[in-house]
């Protein structure tokens, strides 16, 4: 499943990434979008995009074309 097809406020863990350059990555992993971390839709915005997710106690805006490439496992 994707990070962009959760529902709000369902929890999941990062399985990986799919399509993304290695800058996209990198930064991503810099905010603390690891494998094996769980993560939280907090909310969509009104037009879809961004997402607002909580990772690690952080709240963090993710493009919705980003999360398409995120690879999650709903928990």
């Amino acid at each position: 499943m994707k990070l962009s097809h959760l529902t709000q406020g369902q929890k999941a863990t990062i399985i990986g990434f799919s399509h993304l350059s290695s800058d996209v990555r990198k930064k991503l992993m810099i905010m603390g979008l690891l494998p094996n971390t769980p993560v939280t839709l907090i909310r969509k915005a009104p037009m879809g995009d961004p997402l607002q997710v909580e990772v690690r106690g952080v709240s963090l805006a993710v493009r919705t074309n980003i999360a398409d490439s995120i690879v999650v496992e709903v928990s």
